[in-house]
Protein backbone atom coordinates (compact mmCIF):
# COMPACT_ATOMS: atom_id res chain seq x y z
CA UNK A 1 0.00 0.00 0.00
CA UNK A 2 1.48 3.36 -0.97
CA UNK A 3 1.33 6.49 1.18
CA UNK A 4 -1.55 7.99 -0.79
CA UNK A 5 -3.67 4.87 -0.16
CA UNK A 6 -2.75 4.88 3.55
CA UNK A 7 -3.78 8.54 3.85
CA UNK A 8 -7.10 8.02 2.04
CA UNK A 9 -7.87 4.92 4.13
CA UNK A 10 -7.28 6.85 7.37
CA UNK A 11 -9.56 9.64 6.17
CA UNK A 12 -12.34 7.23 5.17
CA UNK A 13 -12.16 5.35 8.47
CA UNK A 14 -12.35 8.56 10.50
CA UNK A 15 -15.77 9.32 9.05
CA UNK A 16 -15.41 13.05 9.62
CA UNK A 17 -13.41 15.96 8.18
CA UNK A 18 -9.87 16.07 9.55
CA UNK A 19 -7.00 18.54 9.60
CA UNK A 20 -3.55 17.53 8.34
CA UNK A 21 -2.15 17.01 11.83
CA UNK A 22 -4.88 14.56 12.77
CA UNK A 23 -4.49 12.74 9.44
CA UNK A 24 -0.78 12.35 10.18
CA UNK A 25 -1.58 10.88 13.61
CA UNK A 26 -4.15 8.42 12.28
CA UNK A 27 -2.14 7.31 9.26
CA UNK A 28 1.23 7.11 11.00
CA UNK A 29 2.81 9.17 8.22
CA UNK A 30 5.13 12.15 8.72
CA UNK A 31 3.34 15.52 8.70
CA UNK A 32 5.46 16.81 5.79
CA UNK A 33 4.59 13.71 3.76
CA UNK A 34 0.89 14.21 4.56
CA UNK A 35 1.07 17.84 3.38
CA UNK A 36 2.74 16.75 0.13
CA UNK A 37 0.18 14.00 -0.55
CA UNK A 38 -2.74 16.27 0.34
CA UNK A 39 -1.52 18.86 -2.15
CA UNK A 40 -1.61 16.18 -4.88
CA UNK A 41 -5.04 14.92 -3.80
CA UNK A 42 -6.46 18.46 -3.79
CA UNK A 43 -5.23 19.00 -7.35
CA UNK A 44 -6.81 15.69 -8.42
CA UNK A 45 -10.10 16.57 -6.70
CA UNK A 46 -9.85 13.42 -4.54
CA UNK A 47 -10.36 15.36 -1.30
CA UNK A 48 -12.58 18.33 -0.48
CA UNK A 49 -12.83 20.81 2.38
CA UNK A 50 -16.38 21.01 3.76
CA UNK A 51 -15.11 22.96 6.78
CA UNK A 52 -12.27 25.45 6.82
CA UNK A 53 -8.89 23.70 7.31
CA UNK A 54 -10.46 20.24 7.47
CA UNK A 55 -10.57 17.71 4.67
CA UNK A 56 -12.53 14.62 3.70
CA UNK A 57 -12.52 12.15 0.81
CA UNK A 58 -14.54 13.28 -2.21
CA UNK A 59 -16.74 10.26 -2.91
Amino acid sequence: MNHKDILLKAMREAGEPLNAGRIAELSGLDRKEVDKIMKQLKAEGAIVSPVRCKWTVNE
